[in-house]
């Protein structure tokens, strides 16, 4: 499917709008008959027109706001991260990112937006190949995470389903 720049971009714009789950650059790539750099170009190019693209495990997606946000401060084992992922994953959140407060470094983020269960499994994957640790490691299993989610009573209900788990860090 050969097509123009332009065209190709808004078709790109309609593709990351219409559909309900995110679409890899190898998709993209293909169906348009171009190289995966290409495809990042477009992405870049529709990011500065204005689109909210947002790229993620899973691939890209357009972040589908408005939306309401909490900071979650947890504490949990790491053979307990996919059930925690999961849990807010399953209440219809969306966990935009992971940071630490480390006594030396200061804040360190990683952005995650994991918003489906096959993305919660994709990360339990990278991480337990042994490459990487997650980052909550670092300060004893303490971390927070910010997520997304469609109103106050999701994020609620993430919270409340958080806390029943034992997730939710005590105040010092």
């Amino acid at each position: 499917m050969k097509t123009s720049p332009t065209e190709r971009r808004a078709e790109i714009a309609h593709l990351l709008k219409t559909r309900a789950k995110p679409i890899t650059g190898g998709e993209l790539s293909k169906k348009f008959e171009v190289s995966r750099q290409i495809i990042v170009g477009d992405i870049n190019a529709l990011k500065s027109e204005g689109y909210e693209i947002v790229s993620t495990h899973e691939g890209y997606t357009v972040d589908r706001a408005p939306h309401k946000e909490r900071v979650f401060k947890l504490y949990h084992t790491s053979a307990e991260t996919e059930d925690e992922l999961s849990l807010i994953i399953e209440r219809g959140g969306v966990v935009v990112n992971v940071f630490v407060w480390h006594k030396v470094y200061g804040r360190i983020e990683a952005p995650l937006n994991i918003s489906t269960v096959d993305g919660v499994k994709q990360f339990i994957e990278g991480v337990r190949s042994g490459k990487s640790t997650e980052l909550m490691t670092v300060t004893g299993g303490y971390h927070y995470h910010t997520v997304h989610a469609e109103s106050e009573d999701v994020l609620d209900k993430i919270e409340a389903a958080l806390n029943e788990k034992g997730y939710i860090a005590p105040e010092l």
